[in-house]
């Protein structure tokens, strides 16, 4: 049945469809402003409806609030018989699902400010207490003019239904963060989690946690208990920083993420100045499960209840698997620990650094070693006779052998990470090492290193 107007609004045209209703291009009257309008259905009940019009106006006033260039501007909420609709900013532009799916070659630098403008967008929600809950590329629109808009703001909090409801998920699988798929309580860094899978699609062209042929329940496994290849491994142009950003958006425990939408922006605009220093473990990409095809590729909203949840296969045995993990990681840090042993030293890479959200991220500046070689531990003199001599070093060399990974800090500042990192020129004299992992405690030992001396530290993580 074709719909000719919702509320004051002329439709014009269908846009397209989606879970939760039909979008359309249409006119304010009023005002001849071209807008977009976006349906729900409610296919709830009198007590339903009406709790769910009290909450529908209130998200739909929060979400309003936002006025943000990289937000989508939402001008007017309603309902016309058993559809409720949103009129929001008209956007010419494309889903980032859509150039997903072309296959269009992004370059690292336009892949990174995308992501950072939708970052800056989710940064500003959450400054004002608001969760999107369904970053997803569908929900991403890249406009003609370049810059980007996130989309549906609120609508997945709100399409739960009534509040009697238990156990209710919303969101698509393919972005939902853990905490989502556990049915746990959410803040922003589900969010940023949910941008992090988007980020690994956009750079590797493959979802993070499965596509058309997984199930989903072999998805929720994957969110929960799996990481994927690490996007230089996939595609190995990918500059390593990558790794590093997808990496800690990607983090399972929300500790261990980035703790603000702001911080991951500021990493993705300095990403030419970021060391790679937390590989993804490899994903089981065999997707080989004992459960029915859903019919979804995990893209889509969809609601789900506890009940689905605890088909997820491996969901009770959950420390069985990580004592599996861990020992597999185990022996490859082993083989990894030997063989760097042997590997020659290599020159200094620029630094990781730790960013504050209150202060402007600029570039940073790498040590003179990062990018010039190392002054000789040595120098030439004159004697009185004409012949050449070689004066006492005046510099020390500091190795470091660290397992898996972990980032260097000398007398409090960062020099980046090793691996990478092998070993770097210091002045004679007492130095605080520090070496720091996301997930463990850090590891601490002052040196004292006199001209000339070579040392190494080796540390493995446990």
């Amino acid at each position: 049945m074709e719909i000719e107007k919702l509320g004051r609004y002329e439709i014009l045209s269908e846009l397209g469809q989606g879970a939760m209703g039909v979008v359309y291009k249409a006119v304010d009257p009023l005002i001849g402003r071209t807008v977009a309008i976006k349906t729900i259905n409610l296919n709830l009940s009198r007590d339903e409806l009406a709790d769910f019009e009290e909450r529908f106006n209130r998200e739909a006033k929060s979400a309003g609030r936002l006025n943000h260039p990289n937000i989508v501007t939402i001008y007017d909420v309603g309902r016309a018989d058993h559809v409720a609709f949103m009129a929001m900013e008209y956007l010419e532009g494309r889903e980032l699902k859509e150039i997903i799916a072309s296959d269009e070659v992004l370059q690292p630098d336009r892949v990174a400010e995308i992501i950072a403008q939708v970052a800056d967008g989710l940064a500003f929600a959450h400054d004002h207490g608001i969760v999107h809950r369904d970053i997803k590329p569908a929900n991403i629109m890249v406009l003609r003019n370049g810059s980007v808009k996130i989309t549906d703001f609120g609508i997945a909090k709100m399409s739960s239904g009534s509040r009697t409801q238990i156990g209710i998920i919303l969101g698509s699988p393919k972005y939902m963060s853990p905490e989502q798929v556990a049915g746990k309580p959410v803040d922003g860094r589900s969010d940023i989690f949910s941008l992090g899978a988007v980020l690994y699609e956009l750079l590797t062209g493959k979802s993070a946690f499965g596509g058309e042929e997984c199930t989903l329940t072999t998805i929720m496994y994957r969110v929960l208990n799996e990481m994927p290849a690490s996007p230089a491994d996939v595609n190995p142009s990918i500059p390593v920083a990558f790794d590093y950003i997808v990496a800690r958006a990607l983090a399972k425990e929300p500790k261990n993420r980035y703790q603000s939408a702001r911080e991951m922006a500021n990493d993705l605009r300095n990403f030419k100045n970021l060391t790679a220093t937390s590989p993804l473990t490899s994903a089981d990409s065999s997707g080989k499960r004992s459960a029915a095809k859903t019919g979804s590729d995990g893209d889509a909203t969809v609601i789900l209840n506890s009940s689905q949840i605890s088909t997820v296969p491996g969901w009770r045995s959950r420390k069985k698997w990580a004592g599996f993990i861990a020992v597999a990681i185990f022996a490859a840090a082993t083989v990894l620990f030997i063989s760097s042993s042997r590997e020659p030293a290599v020159t200094t890479l620029p630094a990781v650094t730790a960013v504050d959200d209150t202060k402007p991220t600029t570039p940073q500046t790498t040590l003179e070693a990062a990018v010039k070689p190392p002054p000789p531990a040595a120098t030439e003199s004159k004697m009185a006779n004409g012949q050449p001599s070689i004066a006492a070093p005046t510099q020390a060399t500091l190795g470091f052998s660290v397992l898996p990974w972990g980032e260097i800090l000398i007398d409090g500042k960062s020099q980046g990470a090793s691996p990478p990192l092998r070993e770097i020129r210091l002045p004679p004299g007492k130095h605080q090492i520090e070496i720091k992992n996301t997930d463990l405690p850090p590891y601490r030992q002052t040196v004292e290193l006199e001209a000339g001396a070579n040392k190494t530290i080796r540390h493995k993580f446990k």
